[in-house]
């Protein structure tokens, strides 16, 4: 069995196209995603700004084989952002992910001299 690493996602987009139906869906949705709703999940959660509404990041867990690396958690976070876009009718364009592998990461811990 291969290893299996857990990546953070930050798929970053711009809309584009929406229907005024979708912009104001949005715009009455905004304060569910602001800064408070920013958490990485499997499902991804949507945050954007609504003045003016022009970026949006979504964030999501991707668990996958070690040796596919970051570029394909990429991928496969970018291609579940394109698919939520289209079934909630929003128009979007211009996605760009940054991956961080968590199991490779490495944590700065303050000695006890220092806190």
């Amino acid at each position: 069995m291969s290893e299996r690493h857990t990546y953070r996602v930050i798929v970053r987009g711009t809309w584009d196209g929406l229907t005024d139906e979708a912009r104001a869906r949005l715009l009455a949705e905004a304060d569910g995603h602001g800064l408070t709703s920013m958490r990485f999940t499997e499902e991804g959660t949507l945050s954007y700004e609504p003045r003016p509404l022009k970026h949006f990041s979504m964030r999501y867990v991707v668990v996958s084989d070690a040796a596919d690396g970051e570029e394909m958690a990429g991928a496969l976070a970018e291609e579940r952002a394109e698919t939520a876009l289209r079934e909630r009718g929003y128009g979007f364009t211009g996605l760009k992910s940054t991956v961080t592998d968590l199991d490779t990461m490495k944590i700065n811990r303050k000695s006890a001299a220092r806190r």
